[in-house]
This record gives C-alpha cells, structure tokens and sequence, in this order.
C-alpha cells in the first residue's frame, strides 16, 4: 500500500453526519467481500449509509447532490459502469472490491479488508482521473480500465464458465487456451490518423496495472487525457509474457528493454478499431455481444476516484 489507511473509530468525526450512497452488484464476485462489514463499519462511525442494488438503468446523476460519497462495490464492470453514470459529477467514488480480479481496485492500490476501505472513505482522499467512453452500434458506454478486441475478448470469454469455480486463476487457465487465437489485419482511426496492422488484438488502456499490480505496459497513465493503444503482434497471448517483463524493469529503472516485436503501443485521445473478421468485445471484463468496430473517446477528468495513493503511483 502507498498511503497510511487509518480505520474509523466509533465514533469518527471525519465520516459523522456524511451522506454515503452504496450501490451493490449482488451476482458480481467469488465468495464473500465484506460488503456488510464495511456498512456496519461506517455507520458505528457515524455516516448515514443508502444502499441500493445495481439495475441495469440506474440513474445516478438527479441523486448525486444528496450525496458526500458514492461506493461502487462489485467487479470491474460494476466500478466502471457506475463511474460512468456519475461523471463530471465531482463526487468521490471508491472502487470497492466485490468482483473477481478487481483491476481497477487493485491498480488504485485499494485494501481488501473491509475496515480499511471504511478508512479510506474516512480519509477522503481522491485523485482525479479519466475515464473511457465506447461506442459501437450507437449505443455508448463506459469504462475505466481498458476497452479490447481479440484475443484479450476471447480470454474473457473463455473464463466466464470457470470463474465461480477458480476465481481469478480462470483468467490464467483461460489465457492458456488461446495458444493459437485468430489473426486478422486491424484498420485503426488514431486521432484521425489511418493505421493498419496484423495481429491478434487491440487493447485500448486508460489504467495500466494487471493483475498483482503488474503493468501491461510502460507510459500507461490514467491522467494524462489520453488513451494508450497496445496493438497486440504476438502470435499468442503467452509470447507477450516478456513484455511485461520488460514493463516491469522499466518500472524499477532497470535499464533497456530485452524484447521487441510482440506489441506497439501509442497514444491517442479517439480510436477507432475494425477488423476484417469481426473480433468480440470486452471493456473493464464485460464480454459483450457488439464486435468490432467499436469507437473509444477520452473523457479527460472525468471522476474522483478515492484511494490511498497519490495520482502518480498510478501510472506505469
């Protein structure tokens, strides 16, 4: 952890009297997240706690004023899905972690114990960063972490039927079936800019972190207004393995990369992607029907994410 995380007492002046707006995904996760716990726990501090289940047209901006706080606990979909109805709408949102990888939690470096995410609503401190909006279809949604097609779909696919068994090793077990995923030539719009290339995917990343806080890449930041585009080269999901190994040294200042080749990466604010075989569609986990193409736009600023660390230790 980055920051010191003091739980509330009881009581604890910084949670008495505030409003707190608890939105719950009861069919998010793998066994127990605490969520009861961390109610109780900010009550006995003194907060006035709302709690609502997730529906799937939940309308956030008209309630927002009456609130200090807005949790959003469930899985990455939930997280994003939330802070999207909630932008620009200036209230601190906590990523609770009741899913099953929880990347976003996890690349805002958050606790899983559920007092110590009471503190961090205690402490009140929150970075302001951007998040995505996709478009595919006409229909406009949603995310946080990263939006993709390809093959990084098809691993999301793949896990959903192992999830409930094996937790978050179903996205392992499920990336070492695409040992052979589909190739096809990508046509990308990048700031206007055409762009063709081969491969097996395309990730268009807002947060950096993988699972354990790895990054995907190096330069990936959630607050730079801008997106980073990986466009994936490697002929299966397990050759881009030295790549984060080469993140990883660039993180620690290790010195050069040792591997090339696999991925490219660059920066742009829209990007639209399309392929000459539709590929499926996934943002923030969610493996959704609509294929490519799909169109992702900034939204610079757009939520107050609360956490313990500070707006730098979330780049890569």
């Amino acid at each position: 952890m980055t920051g010191q995380i003091t739980p509330p007492s009881t009581p604890d002046p910084r949670l008495q009297g505030k409003r707190i707006l608890v939105v719950f995904n009861p069919r998010s996760g793998h066994g127990d997240s605490g969520l009861p716990e961390f109610v109780r726990c900010l009550q006995d501090a003194g907060a006035h706690v709302t709690e609502r289940e997730l529906q799937p047209e939940i309308a956030l901006r008209d309630d927002l004023k009456n609130y200090d706080f807005l949790v959003a606990a469930g899985g990455d979909g939930t997280v994003s899905s939330l802070a999207y109805a909630a932008r620009y709408q200036n209230v601190p949102l906590l990523a609770y972690p009741a899913g099953t990888a929880n990347l976003i939690a996890q690349n805002l470096d958050l606790p899983r114990d559920p007092a110590q995410l009471a503190g961090v609503v205690a402490d009140g401190h929150a970075v302001r960063v951007d998040l995505g909006e996709v478009e595919v279809q006409g229909q406009k949604n949603g995310f946080a972490m990263l939006a993709g097609a390809g093959a990084d779909a098809a691993m999301i696919r793949d896990s959903e039927d192992l999830k409930e068994r094996f937790g978050v090793l179903a996205y392992v077990m499920s990336a070492l079936k695409q040992l052979n995923p589909k190739k096809t030539t990508f046509h990308l719009d990048i700031d206007g800019q055409r762009r063709t290339f081969e491969g097996i995917g395309v990730m268009v990343a807002n947060f950096g972190m993988a699972n354990y806080r790895l990054p995907i890449t190096s330069d990936i930041s959630p607050s730079d207004g801008r997106f980073t585009v990986v466009l994936l080269k490697a002929g299966n999901l397990l050759r881009l393995v030295p790549n984060l190994i080469d993140s990883l040294r660039a993180r620690l200042n290790l010195g050069d990369p040792l591997f090339s080749g696999n991925l490219e990466t660059l920066e742009a604010r829209t990007v639209t992607v399309d392929a000459e075989e539709p590929f499926p569609l996934q943002y923030d986990g969610e493996l959704h029907v609509e294929t490519t193409p799909f169109t992702a736009r900034i939204l610079p600023g757009a939520v107050r994410f609360l956490t313990p660390a500070r707006t730098t230790d979330l780049d890569t």
